[in-house]
């Protein structure tokens, strides 16, 4: 994966000099020894370098981020290996993040960008096709909709983020061989994109009336943040399911100004970072490189803590989100979530933390689809690069990918009145065999607290959690 046929791992090597070395004034002649870095002492030297332009970034020293951003520039591509194009989509994010310090520039420059719904279309086929752990969330997510639904007669699933037709295909295929029969069905989708929901609704209507299924597609065009509740139809007598997929965390963005007031960021040097001890250049993957000890006082983090002082105060927008479900009184409800801290009140500990998980996400498509490949491309920078952006170089409202880790979210169902579903032994069967038969070693599932995470090798990157409205 990481480590290229014939690089060999070293005990002395130029890095152990990085740390004591200053950037150069000027990068008109780029030192020749750069080009001659071995893919693993690219790699941490990489890293050593977005952990110093960062610091700069954060310090508003821009000059030397500017320096820093040049000699990144020399290394890192969205083509190479897996730190390269990591590096190359830090770097972006950085320099973003710099540019916004002048907003008129920064509009000039993405004055004419063009977002087409299509091509937002295709980025979430490729990650559905290209990593398994949606497939798995379907799964999870259909086999207890199931269980819960067992005997009734009239079902309504809302589906806070209606984009991908296989798995309520799936949903319909078995329920159209209950032994009692199928019961009337009739799906909610939100989405804020009309030509998405047109899909969704022909699709399924299409797999109903071919399994002679009662159905009904309820089509809402809306954002999450504006979802008019109305809107979603929930009758008196019918048993209901409400699943989200990776929405929820967007919701927690609209508190972001009140809550700084209430929590003043916890410390000065919360923004700066010291340097990366040297580093043992013995690891095979990018992900076990980020698992070492890269910074002073500043480890893997494992959970790191969960203690932003942001995210651990409450949201005024997620709390009437949960509360306006729990008024609904579904019978079940289950939430797919990164499993991720990237919602840090700070650029140093966001920037740490995304380092550690899109490792492990650019480890998974490293060891599994060539690095030639168009689509890994499109994926890499069209979702993951837009989300790193999102994530290092907004703030405030305008910073929507506020990733948790599932302790948070367990504490936040608990105290808007849901009580945890364990899911089911045949649930994580069906996902360890989805896994097995996916061709890709390194993907686990395993049980936390009564609910799911999907990982990559043991980095945690995705949760899957089942909830009832407590009586």
């Amino acid at each position: 994966m990481f480590q290229e046929e014939g690089s060999s791992s070293v005990t002395s090597s130029p890095l152990q000099l990085f740390s004591m070395m200053s950037p150069p004034p000027s990068l008109g002649s780029p030192y020749p020894w750069l080009k001659e870095l071995k893919s693993e002492e690219r790699g941490l030297y990489l890293i050593h370098l977005l952990l110093t332009c960062a610091n700069h970034v954060a310090a508003g020293s821009l000059e030397n981020a500017n320096i820093a951003l040049e000699q990144i520039s020399l290394l890192a591509t969205p083509d190479g290996d897996t730190m390269q194009r990591m590096a190359a989509y830090f770097t972006e994010a950085l320099a973003d993040r710099i540019l916004k310090a002048w907003p008129g520039l920064h509009k000039a420059l993405n004055s004419t960008r063009i977002s087409l719904v299509s091509e937002e279309i295709l980025v979430q086929k490729l990650f559905f096709e290209m990593f398994p752990f949606l497939k798995v969330a379907f799964v999870l997510t259909n086999q207890a909709i199931i269980e819960a639904m067992e005997g009734e007669k009239v079902v309504h699933i809302i589906d806070l983020n209606a984009a991908e037709p296989a798995q309520w295909v799936a949903l319909i295929q078995v329920l159209s061989t209950r032994p009692e029969g199928p019961p009337h069905l009739r799906i909610t989708g939100v989405h804020q994109q009309k030509e998405v929901l047109d899909q969704m609704a022909y699709r399924l209507t299409e797999e109903a009336e071919k399994l002679d299924i009662p159905f009904q597609f309820n089509a809402v065009i809306s954002k999450l943040d504006n979802l008019d509740f109305e809107k979603l139809r929930v009758k008196t007598g019918e048993a209901l399911a409400i699943c989200s997929v990776l929405q929820l965390h967007s919701l927690l963005a609209f508190d972001d100004e009140l809550l700084r007031k209430k929590s003043p960021v916890a410390s000065k040097n919360l923004n700066g970072i010291h340097l990366p001890r040297v580093l043992q250049i013995n690891q095979s993957t990018l992900g076990e490189l980020l698992e070492k000890d890269l910074v002073n006082g500043h480890s893997q983090s494992p959970d790191s803590a969960s203690s932003s002082p942001i995210s651990s105060n409450p949201s005024a927008k997620m709390d009437n989100f949960l509360n306006a479900l729990w008024g609904f009184t579904p019978k079940l409800m289950i939430i797919t979530e990164q499993d991720s801290n990237h919602n840090g009140s700070t650029l140093m500990e966001r920037l740490l933390e995304a380092l550690h998980s899109y490792a492990a996400l650019f480890d998974c498509l490293e060891s599994a689809v060539p690095r030639t490949s168009l689509e890994r491309l499109k994926l890499e920078k069209m979702l993951f690069g837009e989300e790193i952006k999102n994530i290092i170089a907004c703030e405030g409202s305008e910073r929507k990918e506020r990733h948790e880790k599932l302790e948070k979210w367990i504490q936040r169902f608990d105290l808007a009145g849901f009580g945890n579903v364990p899911l089911s032994y045949y649930g994580m069967l069906q996902a360890t065999r989805l896994l097995q038969g996916f061709g890709c070693d390194g993907y686990k599932v395993k049980e936390e607290n009564g609910c799911v995470v999907i990982c990559w090798q043991d980095r945690a990157l995705f949760s899957v959690s089942a909830w009832r409205c407590k009586r």
